[in-house]
């Protein structure tokens, strides 16, 4: 995998490769404020065809996945409801199955609602395992 600052760096610039895929948003000025982080860069998770990676803060160190190091992964879903309603909460990640035997979960702090991000995660580690070898 390049340099995880290096990718970040440039989904940051501009243009970046097409199968790159880039999530951004801006960070709420009350919200970042609260928690200190108002003057840092807005959150941003890159995944590219060797894995991905996510910067929330300069508080929190880069969540960095390389998918050369995993056997495999796994959607996976969960629903919670209360018994006297008909909403169905769903909270979804990805198992990671590393090499060395670890079982991980994978779920953005920053996107964690997004399901396109989680499909690009898994759409991205499909790619890695065809053009990489199984």
């Amino acid at each position: 995998m390049t340099d995880p600052q290096t990718i970040l760096w440039q989904a940051r610039q501009g243009p970046v490769p097409a199968n790159w895929r880039v999530f951004t948003k801006k960070r709420g000025k009350v919200s970042g404020f609260l928690r200190g982080t108002s003057h840092d860069p807005d959150p941003l998770l890159v995944i590219t065809l060797d894995g991905a990676i996510e910067y929330v803060s300069e508080r929190k160190p880069l969540e960095i996945v390389n998918f050369h190091d995993l056997a495999g992964i796994a959607l996976r879903v969960e629903g919670h409801s209360f018994s006297d309603s008909s909403i169905v909460t769903l909270t979804v990640w990805v198992d990671l199955h590393h090499r060395d035997g670890r079982k991980t979960k994978w779920k953005s702090a920053s996107f964690a609602d997004d399901t396109q991000a989680i499909q690009g995660f898994i759409e991205a580690y499909g790619a890695h395992k065809e053009l990489r070898g199984r």
